[in-house]
Formats: structure tokens, C-alpha cells, sequence
């Protein structure tokens, strides 16, 4: 999402009669959400309520192996399983029967068929060219790769993109598995993207339409953007302003009935933390699914699967088990298909986050969201990739622990974390502090929307040096908004994908993070191969540990310097180990070391000098605190070890510090 404002003279869409006294009224806006069972909600009248999926979301998942986002998905998949109403009877029975079977056993074959011809033609010629990666140099600063392999890079990323969103996806996702795939072609994967074509406003007009249950229009928005802000592989967004009566309050969805304790908490936050001033906006971002995704996406995965199974017959790709890893990706696929379930994602981040202040996620309109449209807040404010090319001034330092800080959070309080993390999905915006709440004075609390929008305000002052490349400008701009007492915050968008481990696999984490705590890489290397995914497949589980051992211990000899130390060399070797060896290691685990790599670099080009486990003290000491009881009853004391253990290290480094 691009923050700039549209023009809206120029491209903003025409409405019908305009309404252009309601647009520019100055009244004060109400909130009314649609009543249950009234039409404007399609959804609840016609398929599954965004509801139901917060309900899904909130079940625990007690011992069993599935998570909210697979019992979301499993509900998605029921909804639009084709089969007969029970109810039907007779020739309306019969007609459905035969319409269904045509489908089902003759089109769908034959469309199945003409996709994979074209795949043929598209894919041929990479396979040809494979004798290409023997040839040439080797490159020492790509990896030491020949040029004809990073040619060969190169050309299977053009295909990939030519061939459609499921490749294309499918390229994207096996950038982050660099613990099946060299390093190198990770990185030439990460840089796809895609060239689809916008699909036609008329059609957005039609699903937006569909999406409010039929009401016009020009009743639904007083601006609608008529150019995407931008074009994806499955869907396109828009920024529109919606009308008064629909637009959400502020924090609605998260806001807690006034008491004692809470008011207390709000001031200690707002005096010690600068807790954000929220102001409401009726601004929206709209994210449409192209229309037919769905159905080119699941012949493209029943395509893959036939090729996974072909090739798993070759006995030197046997340890890929490239039919569970197309499985996978079928159903991370299928997540993004259903949009109601990226604003459940939204919800769950929001009452995570809600007494947080280091990030923020947008309000999600569940009630007009459905599986083709996601309606949310707008996110004001620039993208972090502006600060990472720019540098961040005075807050460089402020913003990268910001980042650390939210996603340990994620990980180790509350095993929900985005598993999109890029620069272009966190935005940064700025916020002066609220001001406390004082009982029974005089002074009467502003109402949220008569407040003043100072994030925008900075936003504006900002702009002009970004889009001109005056890092002298962006510098200085800076230094005026600190003094002016403001302070960045993350925002975090695009939560289609989360990482939440399941049962089993939280098992597997926290026995390895017991061997990794105790030292123990031996143990950490054993473990790692004897729960993986195919233990028989793995080549010298015994040098593997050793060479664990050996990773472990030197991090041990080197745990006062870690500031110096990168996390990510270490994970990188780790993975590099891995596929040397033929660990298959969990998808789970790797998007969670994925993400550390990613966060740790993002916040290293801010602040070289980050220390990652300085950053997780204060979460593992709100950890202990909330379940150090049950871990000593457990006799647990794994986690305790290394909190004691940074603790101690905090002190010396403090100490060392003085002494200097």
C-alpha cells in the first residue's frame, strides 16, 4: 500500500450524482454495523460468517496437531466443496447431477489438460537448458556459482513468472526453503514478481457490490481510487473512503468497558511508554481477488502434485518428498484464497498487540469482508523500505528494536507470527502521546474523531524528500519531528500467512531450544534428524551432530559478544548443514527461522550493533513470569537456564561497559 493520497479530481471515480455535499460534510460520522440476519451482509445470509471464523480461531487446539488456520481452512474448503443439496428432489435433482458431473469428469479434464500443454511449452525449455549449470566461471561473490547456473537462475525465474500466480507463488516460497534449495537460488526466487494484468473496474464494481449484498455503489463510498494501488499474482488493492455510516470507530473491536485498574494502566503507559493517540479514519484499503483465481490456482496444484510424484520416483529426490512439500504449498495457497481468513488473521493480531506499543495492525471490517473481498483500515503511513535506503535519522535505532521487539513477542508469548515479514509489509508512521485520564475532573475527554490526524501532518512533511532522494533533507526533517516530541511506530500489513506451531511441533521446538540452552548441539543435531520429516533419508546423522556441536560451542565461547555476532550467519549455516545433509526439517520450523533471518537483517541495516538476544530478555522475563510456575512444578528448567543465563550476560555486559 502506497501511502500518497490520490487526486481526486483526476482519478477518482465519478459516483453517481456524486453526493458531493455528503462528502464534504462536516458532521460528525456514527458508526452502525449492518444487524445480524439483515441483507447487507452477504456472507451470513449465503456462506460461512466472518464470525465463525473467529469462533474457529479462538478454539483451543489442546494436544491435537491442528491450528486456527488449518481449522479456518478446512471450513473454506467445506463451504465450497461441490456436491447436491440434500433438499433437492426430483428433475431439479437430476439436472444438478448431470450439471456436476460435466464439470466434475469432463471439463475439468480437458481444461486440466490444456493448462498443462501450456506448462509443457513454458517449462520444456528449462529442462533443456539444464546442462547450462556446469558450464562457465564460478562467481566467488554469488555463492562461488558458475555463470551458466545463474544464468539457468535467471531464466527459470522469467519462466515461472510467464507461467501464472501458482508458479509464481510457488517461486516466492521456495526463496524462503533454503534448506532444500542453494542459497543462490533462493536469492534469484525472492526477486519474482508479478506481471498479471489488472483485472477491468467493472468486475471490481460487481465483487465489491456482491461483498455489501447488492447495495449501490456510490451508497457504499464517498471516494473510491479507481486505479489499484496495486496488482498481485491472486488480487489487487484499492484505496477508497467509505460513508460515514459504515466507516468503524476507532479501535472498536478491541476496546474494553472503562474501569479503575485500566484507567491506571492507560496513564502509567501513556506517562512511561508514550502510548499512540488513535485517530479514526474512514479511509479503507480493499483488497478484490481476480475473478477465476480460485479455479486456475487448483488445476496448477493438481499439475504440481502429478510432476512431485513423478519425480519422487527418482531415488536422489526421494529425501525432497516433493509431494508432502507440494501439499504444503497447496495449502498456503488455498489460505490466500479465502480473504475472510486474513481478516481473522488481522482480529487475532489486533487483541495480541492491543496493550503494545511497538506495532500496530489495521482495524479488519469483517462484517463486509468475504472470500473474495477484504475491506481494512488504511494503513497511513511510508514504508520501512524508505528507511532502510534513506536511514532512519534519529529514530534508525528506535525502529529496528521496534521491529526485534514485536516479533520475538509474536514468537514467544504469543505463537502467532506473520510469516510475510519483508520491508514492503511494515510501515512506519508517527504519533505524539495520549493524554492521561484523570477521574472525576472537569476536563472532558476529546472524542476520537474530533482529534487532529498528526500522522498524516508528518506524513506530508516527509513526502518531498522521499520521492526526491534528499537524504540530507530526510535527515534534518527528522531531527525538527523528534524534537517535536514524535514517535515512529510499526505497522504491519498483508497477514495472509501466519506461523503458529502445532502440538507436535511446539514439542520439537522447545526440546531442541532445551538442547540448544543447555549447550548441548550434540543432543540439538540428534534430535533435529530423529524428528525430522524422513529420518531414514539422513546422509551421516552422526557428523551432522558433531558438526552441531561444534556451530553450538562456538556460540557459547562467544555469548558476551553477540551485539558482533550475527544470528542469521549462524541460522544460514545451519540450513546450509541441513541440506548437505538431508534434514527435512518442518515448514513451521523453517518460516520461523526464515523470519529471524529476515528481522535480523531489516534491523541490522538500521542498527548494525542489534543484539537479538538483549532484545528478547524483557519478553523471556514476561514469559517466566507468566508460566515460570508451571515449568518449575514441570521440573522445566530449560527456559529459566537461559533466561538466568542473558540475565547474567546483561550484567557483565553492563559492567564491562563501566569498567571502559
Amino acid at each position: 500500500m502506497l501511502p500518497d493520497p490520490p487526486v481526486r479530481l483526476k482519478v477518482l471515480l465519478p459516483l453517481k450524482d456524486l453526493r458531493a455535499k455528503r462528502v464534504f460534510g462536516t458532521g460528525r460520522s456514527s458508526y452502525r454495523l449492518p444487524p445480524r440476519g439483515s441483507g447487507i451482509i452477504l456472507v451470513a445470509t449465503t456462506g460461512l460468517s466472518p464470525a465463525l471464523f473467529v469462533a474457529l480461531s479462538e478454539q483451543d487446539n489442546g494436544e491435537t496437531d491442528q491450528t486456527a488456520e488449518g481449522r479456518m481452512l478446512e471450513a473454506s474448503r467445506e463451504e465450497i466443496r461441490k456436491k447436491v443439496p440434500e433438499d433437492d428432489r426430483g428433475f431439479t435433482r437430476f439436472r444438478r447431477q448431470l450439471v456436476l458431473a460435466l464439470d466434475l469428469y469432463i471439463w475439468e479434464p480437458i481444461s486440466i489438460s490444456l493448462r498443462f500443454l501450456r506448462l509443457v511449452m513454458i517449462f520444456v525449455p528449462v529442462i533443456v537448458a539444464v546442462p547450462a549449470i556446469w558450464i562457465g566461471p564460478r562467481v566467488k561473490e554469488r555463492e562461488n556459482e558458475r555463470k551458466g547456473t545463474l544464468w539457468w537462475y535467471s531464466f527459470l525465474v522469467r519462466s515461472m513468472e510467464r507461467a501464472g500466480p501458482a508458479f509464481i507463488k510457488l517461486g516466492q516460497w521456495a526463496a524462503s526453503r533454503s534448506d532444500i534449495f542453494p542459497t543462490e537460488m533462493c536469492n534469484s526466487l525472492s526477486r519474482l514478481h508479478s506481471n498479471a494484468p489488472a483485472h477491468s473496474l467493472d468486475q471490481t464494481i460487481h465483487i465489491i457490490r456482491k461483498a455489501f449484498n447488492g447495495r449501490p455503489f456510490d451508497e457504499i463510498f464517498d471516494e473510491f481510487d479507481k486505479t489499484p494501488l496495486g496488482v498481485g499474482a491472486i488480487a489487487q488493492v484499492y484505496k477508497a473512503k467509505l460513508k460515514p455510516d459504515l466507516a468503524a470507530p476507532w479501535d472498536s473491536d478491541i476496546e474494553e468497558p472503562p474501569n479503575l485498574r485500566k484507567n491506571v494502566r492507560k496513564n502509567v503507559d501513556t506517562l512511561i511508554k508514550s502510548t499512540p493517540q488513535r485517530v479514526p479514519s474512514s479511509y479503507v484499503a480493499i483488497k478484490v481477488l481476480h475473478p477465476g483465481v480460485e479455479r486456475i490456482v487448483r488445476r496448477d496444484l493438481c499439475i504440481m502434485g502429478c510432476f512431485a510424484s513423478i519425480l519422487n520416483i527418482i531415488p536422489t529426490m526421494e529425501w525432497l518428498s516433493l509431494p508432502d512439500e507440494v501439499q504444503k504449498f497447496g495449502e498456503m495457497m488455498k489460505l490466500q484464497l479465502d480473504l475472510r481468513i486474513e481478516a481473522t488473521n488481522l482480529s487475532i493480531f489486533r487483541k495480541n498487540f492491543k496493550d503494545r506499543t511497538t506495532a500496530w495492525f489495521p482495524y479488519p471490517y469483517t462484517a463486509f469482508s468475504t472470500r473474495q473481498v477484504l475491506v481494512e483500515e488504511f494503513a497511513q503511513g511510508i514504508p520501512l523500505s524508505d528507511f532502510i535506503q534513506n536511514g532512519g535519522g534519529v529514530f534508525q535505532e528506535e525502529i529496528a528494536n521496534e521491529g526485534l521487539d514485536a516479533f520475538l513477542r509474536m514468537l514467544l508469548l504469543d505463537n502467532f507470527v506473520h510469516a510475510d515479514l519483508h520491508p514492503g509489509n511494515i510501515m512506519v508512521r508517527f504519533y505524539q502521546s495520549g493524554k492521561p485520564h484523570i477521574p472525576f475532573s472537569k476536563q472532558k475527554d476529546e472524542h476520537p474523531q474530533d482529534r487532529t490526524d498528526v500522522t498524516e501532518q508528518v506524513l506530508e512533511r516527509l513526502r518531498p524528500y522521499r520521492h526526491r532522494k534528499d537524504i540530507r533533507g530526510w535527515e534534518s526533517e527528522l531531527q525538527k519531528i523528534d524534537r517535536e516530541g514524535f514517535r515512529p511506530q510499526l505497522i504491519f500489513i498483508d497477514t495472509g500467512l501466519v506461523t503458529e506451531l502445532n502440538a507436535t511441533n511446539r514439542k520439537n521446538f522447545l526440546d531442541l531450544f532445551k538442547a540448544v540452552a543447555e549447550f548441548d548441539g550434540y543432543k540439538a543435531g540428534n534430535l533435529m534428524c530423529e524428528r525430522s520429516r524422513q529420518p531414514d533419508s539422513v546422509i551421516d546423522q552422526e557428523i551432522f551432530a558433531l558438526r552441531m556441536q561444534h556451530l553450538v560451542l562456538g556460540v557459547k565461547s562467544r555469548t558476551l559478544a553477540l551485539g558482533n555476532m550475527k544470528i542469521g550467519d549462524i541460522l544460514n549455516e545451519v540450513l546450509s548443514m541441513v541440506r548437505t545433509h538431508h534434514v527435512r526439517m518442518e515448514g513451521d520450523f523453517v518460516n520461523v527461522v526464515i523470519s529471524i533471518l529476515l528481522l535480523e537483517g531489516i534491523g541490522r541495516s538500521l542498527n548494525p550493533n542489534i543484539d537479538l538476544l538483549s532484545s528478547a530478555l524483557p519478553i523471556l522475563r514476561q514469559l517466566g513470569a507468566q508460566s515460570g510456575g508451571g515449568m518449575l512444578r514441570e521440573g522445566d528448567f530449560s527456559m529459566l537456564r537461559v533466561w538466568a543465563g542473558l540475565e547474567a550476560r546483561s550484567f557483565l555486559q553492563a559492567s564491562i561497559e563501566d569498567v571502559s
